[in-house]
């Protein structure tokens, strides 16, 4: 029983040594994988950047800025041909992730828009205008680059990947090429010191295999921390920091108040504006169709003339309340869109105002009312602070956005801080995770931007420019 219990006890343990040293055969051919995959990855930029700058330099020997002009073409080749390998890198980490652990790292791009001729013949990216379509096409690409996450994941991983694959393969070639060392001292029969002697040969022969097999054991941890590592750097689901999450936290309490405090401060407005004219005329009416009942025979004269004064108190009444109904959301902007009403508002705007719009069809309808009345104020800073002589409006709907971007031609030097239009303006865009851009230097231009992230109804296109 017991010669049993030692075999099965020794089975057990070559059984576990064997796939020990699979594993650490496996982990050692694809950290072998790695290596190769990541020595393009760092030889071809460092080489194309050194061959830019030498050519140029070359080129332009015996100019003042070669130097210069040496390194923006080293810095510049050595940039293009690292951006050359994002795409691959990630996909081939992915499949190799997939291969390996079973483990599958989505990549979700989001859609480029194609590039637009507006009626100024400027070529629109989604994002800003240009004159020339090539230059709109790279501006998109690298803008493009820089917003979208799981490109940015990519060029992040690109720079990781090569100095995590150093760090992890040091550490595991350390130990075999150590060992290999103490072999080869063991199998020449030389120790550490340059003695001969037969318990130098074995210490040298068991450090070499106690070496060589811990590097082989490592192996497989070194890879499984490499696919840790992209998986944590790749992975679009990755988890949120605790610092982020409260940012976010924060935002969004900060937000949701404004909002509320806003609709209170709204509906406060409305009942004053009611309580203090429309009611009030209502009751010197209501008073004094009392006093005309009285008057109807014994005064004629006088209750017409009051009937008069009744009939103008109602029509002032009335506009009171269409202009109180225009204030909480103007008719026009119901009826016609966003394009319209602000077309109608810029007819009564002190300055001459160009308005384009170019909407596939209407956004929400709160959004329409955060846009209408953002323009509203904006026109009316224009015309009051900004010495302009010409204000134009552009409202664009690309990428899931809406954006309305108001330029004037006025002094400029716009600050949220020394008033609170724009202060408003930005608490009411924070509602809707919108933003506010503002760019005015000293002697103007002021070009304000609005960007609303929104959903329109339906696909049915409509574009239009005009000037008021």
């Amino acid at each position: 029983m017991a010669t049993e219990s030692r075999i099965s006890g020794g089975g057990a343990v070559r059984a576990q040594t064997e796939a020990a040293l699979a594993a650490g055969s496996r982990g050692l051919a694809r950290l072998s994988l790695l290596v190769l995959g990541a020595v393009p990855v760092v030889v071809v930029p460092v080489f194309g950047s050194f061959f830019a700058g030498a050519t140029t330099a070359w080129l332009l020997d015996g100019y003042y800025p070669a130097v210069f002009l040496a390194l923006i073409a080293a810095v510049g080749a050595g940039l293009a041909l690292a951006g050359a390998f994002v795409r691959p890198t990630a996909a081939r980490t992915r499949g190799q992730l997939n291969r390996w652990y079973g483990t599958r790292l989505q990549a979700v791009y989001t859609s480029r828009p194609p590039l637009e001729a507006d009626a100024r013949g400027h070529w629109w990216t989604g994002y800003s205008y240009h004159r020339s379509q090539n230059v709109a096409r790279l501006a998109q690409l690298l803008h493009w680059a820089a917003r979208d996450a799981a490109t940015r994941r990519e060029m992040l991983w690109v720079v990781v990947s090569p100095l995590l694959v150093t760090a992890l393969g040091l550490v595991v070639l350390g130990g075999l090429g150590g060992g290999a060392a103490f072999l080869v001292v063991a199998l020449r029969g030389y120790g550490p010191a340059g003695s001969s002697g037969a318990a130098t040969v074995l210490l040298s022969t068991l450090l070499g295999v106690g070496m060589l097999a811990l590097g082989t054991l490592l192996a497989p941890y070194a890879v499984r921390a490499y696919a840790e590592v992209a998986r944590r750097v790749l992975d679009k689901d990755g988890r949120a920091s605790h610092a982020q999450l409260t940012r976010r936290v924060a935002e969004l309490t900060e937000t949701r108040a404004d909002a509320v405090g806003d609709q209170a401060a709204e509906l406060r407005r409305i009942e004053r504006d009611l309580h203090d004219g429309a009611q009030a005329r209502l009751v010197a009416i209501g008073m004094t169709l009392g006093t005309i009942e009285h008057l109807m025979e014994t005064d004629p004269v006088a209750a017409r003339e009051l009937l008069s004064e009744a009939r103008q108190s109602s029509a002032r009444a009335l506009q009171e309340l269409r202009d109180l109904v225009r204030g909480i959301h103007p008719p026009v902007l119901a009826e016609r869109g966003l394009g319209d009403a602000v077309r109608a508002l810029a007819l009564d705007c002190a300055l001459p105002t160009e308005v384009c719009v170019s909407l596939p069809d209407r956004p929400a309808a709160p959004v329409e009312a955060t846009a209408y009345f953002s323009i509203c104020e904006l026109l009316a800073n224009a015309a009051k602070h900004s010495g302009a002589e010409q204000v134009w409006v552009d409202i664009l709907y690309r990428a899931g956005r809406l954006r309305v971007t108001v330029t004037d031609d006025g002094v400029g030097v716009a600050d949220p801080t020394r008033g609170t239009g724009l202060r408003g303006i930005e608490r009411r865009l924070g509602t809707f995770d919108g933003v506010l851009a503002i760019d005015s230097t000293s002697g103007g231009p002021t070009t304000i931007t609005l960007e609303l992230p929104c959903e329109l109804s339906s696909p049915r296109t409509f574009t239009s420019f005009e000037k008021v």
